[in-house]
């Protein structure tokens, strides 16, 4: 257990997750077993945090770390002798680490330890999700999992750099934003038919931003942060894109070492 008061027992190590269809909690369950959720956690005022170790996994976002997850760590005390950040990506990291180091810098936080681990990639605005479940098994999830897991227990100080091919694609995909725009815009999704008003949607959503209204999702955007995880998990696929063309709108995706129920207890507002 923990505590988020300052007169707390301090403990061997503590994780603080967040995750949108299921990567970064599976990641976050193979380097300890005890987790919190950052989604969860954000509704306290007073967020102090002691262990000897501390951790962040959490997935990429446009190349940076989720903007929720910066808003955590800007706002929240670590008391700590070894802070390390995990992020989970599927394609190019683009060099998270260097840059989450400097924002780190910015708030007056630094970490011993960051490194990514590449994993199925859940962009459904881009990739095509049962494609991606074909070539799942060439990551080697599991395999680089360990290797991460024998750093953070002998708490080796390192933070990955960018590779040449790294830098390049990620000056690349920002030079192609800034002449291109933005990839999404609000409104995002659109219902169709299909919907059956379950609430799946309003219950998965860690900011919050969906209710149900006359059985039907009604969003407010003012907060989303686009993590997709509603439109990944409507079991009936009747959540749509409203103005991106998805590859394969049938096809979505949850990690299947995790549960539907998990997600939505660690995400729910």
């Amino acid at each position: 257990m923990y505590s988020s008061s300052k007169e707390k027992e301090r403990k061997s190590e503590m994780i603080l997750f967040f995750s949108a269809t299921g990567n970064s909690l599976y990641a976050a369950k193979q380097l300890d077993q005890e987790l919190v959720s950052i989604p969860q956690e954000m509704k306290k005022t007073n967020r102090h945090y002691t262990a000897d170790k501390i951790g962040i996994v959490c997935p990429l976002f446009e190349f940076e770390i989720p903007p929720m997850v910066k808003d955590f760590i800007r706002d929240s005390e670590f008391e700590t002798e070894y802070f390390y950040l995990v992020v989970t990506y599927g394609c190019h990291h683009g060099g998270v680490a260097g840059r989450t180091q400097e924002f780190l810098s910015s708030i007056g936080k630094k970490a011993n330890y960051i490194n990514t681990i590449i994993m199925h990639d859940n962009a459904i605005i881009v990739f095509d999700m049962d494609q991606q479940r074909q070539i799942e098994g060439e990551k080697k999830v599991d395999e680089h999992l360990a290797l991460i897991k024998a750093d953070i227990d002998t708490e080796k100080h390192y933070i990955q750099a960018a590779s040449k091919e790294e830098t390049d694609f990620y000056n690349g995909y920002m030079h192609f934003k800034e002449q291109a725009g933005p990839m999404y815009s609000f409104p995002l999704y659109r219902v169709d038919e299909r919907c059956v008003g379950c609430g799946t949607c309003s219950r998965i959503c860690p900011r919050g931003c969906i209710r149900l209204e006359n059985n039907r999702p009604d969003y407010n955007y003012t907060n989303c942060i686009n993590c997709m995880a509603c439109i990944q998990a409507c079991p009936t696929k009747a959540l749509q894109f409203a103005t991106v063309k998805e590859p394969n709108p049938e096809a979505r995706y949850r990690n299947v070492h995790i549960t539907l129920k998990e997600l939505i207890e660690a995400n729910q507002q």
